[in-house]
Formats: structure tokens, C-alpha cells, sequence
């Protein structure tokens, strides 16, 4: 996996040199150093392990044959391609919440002399999504499917960016809004799509698939995304925040989170009032109100039995497929996030 991540990393420095070297730009020295700095602040900081699933699914469908070099780099190049993209959904992301850190640092429209111009870069981060796969995979039977599947994903992200924006409205805090179908909507555009199908279905379309063949893929891998989602929400409140990173802020923040969606369904009128005079207050006191309720409605029991129900199910999925290798793909991914902590 280190090896893995060094050349995946070599791969990075590579496209960085080809789109600050990009002849359909004339580039001076001032705007040459400033993307440099913008991608390497934004793009390569993160765990990275979308852009690795890429590499890491198409060894697995190849058999756990070794890959040539192109073929690792190829699939590195798909793998930033999601990383581009993840980056660019970030920045602009970062932007509208108004936050402050990102990933440990500030955000890259809080440093000096960036503001604004953070709208641009975010812009110019999915203008380098197209540059690299003209670039490296015009010439392949897969090219046309390939940007068909970014725009496509991009399309699901934004929408469900928007539904998440447009729900958590500021001044416009109302928790009936709120309900399993949006909860699982949000998720699902705004998550699943770009962090669980794309790297699969990048590595398919690299092996040669036809992706209306593997519609029941992506079903799983949408199904996976969800769950992953959820045990986020469920970690952001009862997680320890020495291992998962950060103290979490769903509460505060009034976010659609799970556990909210889930008390709702099970509070009495009383709990219901509770709730809904609490939830969306940074006052610690609130918060502690939120959460005993939580406790009080075994929310903690409620995750556990959600969790096993998701896995089995998720599992009798991936045992149906037809395929070993597409199946080890699938509980390569299930692997990583079953039981996890952080």
C-alpha cells in the first residue's frame, strides 16, 4: 500500500507539470506559481483514498496480475481525476459554509490575498479534469464513456450539494423538513455517487465494461455510500475525537445528520419539543440536551442493529454478483469501511 502511494503520488507531479506546461495557455511566472500553489494546498493533502480505490479495484479485476506501467499510470491519472474533483467540490464547498480549516490548514479562500479568486480556482480544478483526460485517454475506445461518467457524477454532486444547501437554509432552521427520504437523497447525489461508484466505475471502464452492464454495481456501491454516511453521523456524536480527527459539529451545525432524522422518528412529543428547541445551537448546554436524548432513545442500539442489517444486505448483494473479481472489487470497498472508527 506504500509502494502504492508513493507512485500514485509520482503520478500527481507528473500531471502537475504537464497542466502548468499546457500550450493552450500562454502561462507567465506569476500565474504559473499561483495554480502551483493552489493545487498542491488543495489537491494532494487528503487521505486520497478515492483515487487509490482506482488503482486498487483495477488490480483486482485484472486477477492481482501485474500491471504494466501505463497501466498503473492510467489508472493513477483517473485516480486524480477524482481527486481534481473532490478538490474542486472542496474549495467552492468550503466557500459557501464559510468555514475555516480543511483537512488540518485554513481553507484556501482564507489565506491571504485569495478570497474571492477561490471561486476561480475551483473553477479551473474541474478545467483540469478535462485536460487530463484529453490528454492521456483520447485515444482509447473508453474516452467518450469516461467524460460522459465525470459529467454525469457532477451533475449528481451538485444537485445534491443544493438539496443539502437549500435544506439546512440559514434562518430557516425547520427539523420537519427533515426525514429518512431526504436524509438518504443528500447522501446518495452528494456523496455516494463521486466517492463510491466513481472510482469503480473508472476502473471498469478501463478494463474494458460497458457500465449498463453493472447497473447492480452500482446499486451496491450507492448502498455502501449510504452506510458510510451514516456511520459518519453516528461518529461525529459518540466517535472518540482523538480517532476520528476533529470534534464533531452535526449538532450545532443543524445538519440532516441520521441520528437526528432517527430520533425524530422515535421521540414522544415531549422529546420531539426537546429537540426542537435545541438542535442548531452552538450553546454547549443544548448540545448536552441533544445528546442525552440521543442516549435516552438507545440511538447507540439503533445504529448497531442498522449496521448489521446494512452489512448483511450489502453482502447478499455482492454475493449475487456473477462475477468473483467484480465481487472482490465490491468487498474490497465493504472491507474498508465495515466497523470502522475514524
Amino acid at each position: 500500500m506504500a509502494d502504492l502511494k508513493s507512485k500514485f503520488l509520482q503520478v500527481y507531479f507528473v500531471l502537475k507539470s504537464e497542466l502548468l506546461n499546457d500550450p493552450n495557455f500562454e502561462f507567465t511566472d506569476d500565474s504559473r506559481q499561483w495554480i502551483e500553489r493552489m493545487l498542491d494546498h488543495n489537491v494532494p493533502g487528503g487521505k486520497l483514498n478515492r483515487g487509490l480505490s482506482v488503482v486498487e479495484s483495477y488490480k483486482l479485476l485484472k486477477l492481482g496480475k501485474e500491471l504494466t506501467d501505463e497501466e498503473v499510470f492510467l489508472a493513477c491519472s483517473l485516480g486524480w481525476c477524482i481527486e481534481w474533483l473532490q478538490s474542486y467540490f472542496l474549495v467552492l464547498d468550503d466557500i459557501m459554509d464559510g468555514s475555516h480549516t480543511r483537512r488540518g490548514q485554513p481553507c484556501w479562500f482564507r489565506l491571504p490575498k485569495i478570497g474571492m479568486i477561490a471561486v476561480n480556482d475551483g473553477i479551473i480544478l474541474r478545467t483540469h479534469i478535462s485536460r487530463i483526460l484529453k490528454r492521456h485517454f483520447k485515444g482509447k475506445p473508453y474516452y467518450v464513456d469516461l467524460v460522459d461518467l465525470f459529467n454525469e457524477v457532477e451533475f449528481q454532486t451538485a444537485h445534491g450539494q443544493m438539496i443539502d444547501l437549500i435544506t439546512t437554509l440559514v434562518g430557516e432552521k425547520d427539523l420537519s423538513k427533515y426525514s429518512l427520504s431526504s436524509h438518504r437523497r443528500i447522501v446518495q447525489y452528494k456523496t455516494a455517487y463521486y466517492s463510491f461508484y466513481l472510482p469503480v466505475a473508472c476502473a471498469l471502464l478501463m478494463f474494458g465494461e460497458n457500465l449498463d452492464n453493472h447497473i447492480a454495481v452500482k446499486d451496491v456501491l450507492i448502498e455502501m455510500g449510504t452506510y458510510f454516511q451514516v456511520q459518519d453521523d453516528y461518529l461525529d456524536c459518540f466517535g472518540d475525537p482523538e480517532v476520528i480527527g476533529k470534534i464533531g459539529t452535526d449538532i450545532e451545525d443543524f445538519k440532516c445528520s441520521w441520528l437526528v432524522v432517527k430520533a425524530l422518528e422515535l421521540c414522544n412529543e415531549d422529546q420531539k419539543l426537546t429537540l426542537y428547541e435545541n438542535y442548531g445551537k452552538a450553546d454547549p448546554a443544548a448540545v448536552a440536551k441533544v445528546k442525552d436524548l440521543y442516549k435516552t432513545l438507545k440511538l447507540q442500539d439503533v445504529y448497531l442493529e442498522y449496521e448489521s442489517t446494512s452489512y448483511e444486505k450489502i453482502t447478499n448483494s455482492i454475493e449475487a454478483h456473477a462475477r468473483s473479481e467484480v465481487q472482490a472489487v465490491l468487498k474490497s470497498f465493504l472491507a474498508k469501511i465495515y466497523k470502522r472508527q475514524k
